[in-house]
């Protein structure tokens, strides 16, 4: 896994979830990100270049699958998500997707088109959100967000308060729920939720490695 400097949340949920076989194991490479805003110095952070150094350093694990675990293409757009695979890819040979590209998959198999949306992130990043799904035909219809801009402080939000904000976002006419972040702590509540509200909740952490393993299930399976 790619994943942000600042995220404490993404590798002891994940562990979580690995299989209990011991049959997949996780390894991990940082970018440097800390604060998360509209303004340029934090765009900046999601250089590819950087992504990709690190990533190179992930491949010297023969790893089987490179996922970038952050959701900024969610505001600097999808086929920034595109780019950062294509770049992987070439530089280090080893398949690569990513949290966002999880997440879109999983709300085109549901046939979603209207989400509610739990966030931590700013008003503008919220917008460039909802902009940028309306590009690919999903209506937000409802969002959440906490306002806030350092990444660690988005650890420090309880599973409580974020099953506060998707009851929030569901109690209006959506068809799918989505917790868009790597660094909530969603991962354990998003079953619980889809439950008892009737409808899915995708978390991007449970999310990307359901995914992950699916291209690793596939791949033996191939290869058997």
């Amino acid at each position: 896994m790619l994943a942000p400097s600042s995220n404490t949340v993404l590798e002891p949920e994940t562990a979580k979830l690995l299989p209990a076989d011991g049959s997949v194991t996780t390894h991990v490479s940082r970018i440097r990100v800390r604060h998360i805003t509209a303004d340029a110095s934090s765009r900046s952070q999601f250089d590819l270049a950087c992504m990709v150094e690190a990533a190179e350093l992930l491949s010297d694990a023969d790893v089987d699958l490179i996922l970038w675990n952050g959701t900024a293409a969610s505001w600097l757009g999808f086929d920034r998500d595109e780019a950062v695979v294509a770049a992987i890819e070439a530089a280090t040979g080893t398949r690569t997707t990513t949290a966002v590209i999880a997440i879109n998959e999983a709300l085109s198999r549901l046939g979603a088109s209207r989400i509610g949306l739990v966030t931590p992130y700013v008003a503008e990043l919220e917008a460039d959100i909802t902009a940028n799904y309306a590009g690919i035909g999903i209506t937000v219809a409802s969002a959440c967000r906490l306002d806030l801009t350092v990444n660690t402080d988005y650890a420090a939000v309880s599973p409580e308060r974020l099953a506060e904000m998707v009851r929030q976002v569901a109690s209006v006419d959506v068809d799918t729920v989505v917790i868009l972040c790597t660094n909530l702590a969603g991962s354990s509540i998003a079953p619980r939720l889809s439950h008892e509200l009737g409808i899915p909740v995708i978390d991007s952490v449970r999310i990307a490695l359901e995914h992950s393993l699916s291209i690793l299930t596939k791949a033996r399976e191939k290869d058997a």
